[in-house]
């Protein structure tokens, strides 16, 4: 296989981190990205190239390009977090190992909203060939979290937890999971039009925050189910009203930050004489941690998910890198699934 020098590219115009906090959604992505050809770094020892098929805009690739996200921006690289496509050259016997194959990767390299990309094979997962490129895509972020996160919730003492912003593509993979696994997912969305969606997808109670009387909702559901654990990707007042209202020894674990205002912790007592506590998750943090095994065995779930249709990724939009400055954020804001980017 030929392999190129160069790639057509949504690069980042700033390297480094924002100076100030950043929306979830920009007005514009013209600030920080431009598409243009670049030169693909070379590949180094146990690395691969990989002929890009498609790419998703996620929450963190949106936080990421405008400087808001935990690891810092180089200018001029490509944008992007993870994608499928087909490897073309590796080096190193593992990375040899998967020329020709079709695979899931992180952009660790270069990024993946691009033509042509660079990743860790280490971090590279060849697919089943019954998954779709756009389960492929988007196989790594989210469901791998999903997973993590569900796990951790059984693991708080309930057989309920809470999942804040559950209308989301993150949100319905864990409602669909805690079903299968026998626990009891309380969604809480803001759409009221999400509600039966959900439902069906297996949550066990909806809560629409918009409701007039979703106070007394919440608090009728947290005294039936009593749920241990708030999974949050939004850190607003809705999830800390949320949080105050769940029984002792509570956790709130925040893996987003969608949210434009901080929120006000009202009821600092809870943490002293309820032994309750706030942390987060940050999957970059928790699979390097787990065992290979383990690691084997979660990545099979997901693609055995995606194969058997108890998983799907929804698509708003399909876009070329041509258009994707002027058009992702308007697919991205009608909140239909994802924006997929393909060169």
């Amino acid at each position: 296989m030929t392999v190129p020098r160069t790639t057509i590219a949504l690069t980042l115009r700033e390297g480094g981190y924002a100076t100030e906090p950043v929306p979830q959604v920009p007005d514009t992505l013209e600030p920080f990205l431009e598409l243009r050809e670049t030169l693909l770094p070379e590949p180094g020892d146990g690395q691969v190239t990989i002929e890009v098929i498609q790419a998703p805009v996620n929450p963190s690739d949106l936080f990421f390009v405008q400087g808001g996200y935990g690891q810092p921006r180089r200018a001029g690289l490509p944008a992007g977090f993870e994608g499928v496509g087909t490897v073309l050259a590796g080096r190193g016997r593992t990375a040899e190992a998967l020329v020709g194959q079709r695979v899931a990767f992180l952009g660790t390299g270069s990024g993946s909203w691009a033509s042509h990309a660079v990743s860790d094979a280490a971090l590279c997962i060849p697919l089943r060939d019954e998954l779709r490129d756009e389960d492929g895509a988007t196989l790594i972020v989210n469901p791998l979290t999903a997973i993590a996160l569900v796990e951790y919730a059984r693991e708080s003492g309930s057989t309920a937890f809470v999942v804040n912003a559950a209308g989301s593509q993150l949100g319905r993979l864990m409602l669909s999971l805690a079903h299968d696994e026998g626990l009891q997912a309380i969604a809480v969305i803001r759409r009221p039009e999400d509600r039966e969606a959900l439902r069906e997808l297996g949550a066990a109670e909806v809560l629409v925050s918009s409701d007039t009387d979703f106070a007394d909702q919440t608090q009728a559901v947290v005294r039936s189910l009593k749920p241990r654990m708030l999974l949050d990707a939004v850190g607003d007042q809705v999830a800390a009203d949320l949080f105050f209202a769940m029984p002792a020894r509570s956790a709130w674990v925040s893996y987003g930050k969608m949210g434009g205002e901080a929120p006000e912790l009202a009821r600092m007592g809870q943490f002293i004489f309820m032994g309750k506590r706030i942390e987060g998750f940050w999957l970059s943090h928790w699979l390097p941690a787990q065992q290979p095994a383990k690691r084997a065995n979660l990545i099979a779930k997901v693609q055995e998910r995606f194969a058997t249709g108890k998983w799907e990724t929804r698509v708003a939009a399909t876009l070329p890198l041509s258009e994707a400055v002027a058009e992702i954020l308007p697919q991205y804001r009608r909140s239909e699934g994802k924006v997929l980017l393909k060169p």
